[in-house]
């Protein structure tokens, strides 16, 4: 089995504090993965290290078997991104959007039309399709910027919360869309701390705690015979002493 990425003893400083402590992280090629952990683990500045957006302070990153740094522009034409605060150019329709970035991507004029055109009509935009990207719901934008990642077919996909604040009728389009993805034998890897979600979709799970991971291989292999949330809970130390105690002056009011 190949791998898609895969990081040795990636780190990370801001001032004092260690973001990212020694990451090892793998991703079959293929698969549909998920990089997990609470709030502050380091998911963000992993994925951003990992596809170029920030420089680490020790470590390396491959993608594909590119070396993310010494080959940047092999590895950026292989990945496509939706990065957490996705930023957009809020003038352009979301067709104007798709057919820029698709030009810079270098790709023929007809057939980015072509592309742009098929996305839209998946993602159920092209109704909107002409209508300015700053006057696009939550929903919407987390569909066109998925949809501008996926344009010029990149063999690695990077996803970054891509289903917050999203409603279910988009989290489902967005599903589809990426099951499509991964059975042509690409890769998704995406960030979450919601459990269910990743044990419904993903078939690989990463486990990032402290800047650390801490578990890592098949969805199967990192729960066991536990569910994903409880397994998540064990091993990052989500039971920390009696929920009762303390807050004795909460609720509990007379009537």
């Amino acid at each position: 089995m190949t791998d898609a990425v895969r990081t040795h003893g990636l780190f990370k400083r801001y001032g004092g504090q260690v973001a990212v402590a020694g990451v090892d992280l793998v991703v079959p090629a293929g698969s549909f993965a998920g990089l997990v952990g609470p709030n502050g683990a380091g998911k963000t500045t992993t994925l951003s290290m990992i596809t170029g957006l920030l420089r680490p302070d020790g470590g390396s990153a491959e993608v594909d078997g590119f070396h993310v740094w010494r080959d940047p522009v092999e590895v950026k034409a292989r990945i496509g991104v939706l990065p957490e605060g996705l930023r957009l150019f809020e003038r352009l329709s979301g067709r104007e959007l798709l057919l820029y970035n698709g030009r810079l991507r270098g790709i023929p004029k007809a057939e980015v039309e072509q592309r742009a055109g098929e996305l839209l009509d998946v993602m159920d935009l092209t109704a909107a399709a002409d209508k300015l990207v700053v006057d696009y719901s939550t929903g919407m934008r987390k569909k066109i910027g998925l949809a501008a990642a996926l344009l010029h077919n990149p063999s690695v996909l990077f996803l970054d919360e891509p289903f917050e604040g999203v409603d279910p009728v988009s989290a489902n389009t967005l599903t589809d869309v990426l099951r499509r993805f991964t059975g042509s034998g690409s890769t998704v890897i995406f960030s979450s701390h919601v459990m269910d979600l990743v044990e419904r979709l993903c078939d690989w799970v990463s486990v990032m705690s402290a800047g650390h991971i801490v578990a890592q291989g098949t969805l199967a292999d990192v729960r066991g015979e536990r569910s994903l949330n409880q397994a998540f809970l064990d091993l990052v130390g989500g039971s920390r002493g009696d929920g009762e105690a303390g807050l004795t002056w909460l609720g509990g009011r007379k009537q």
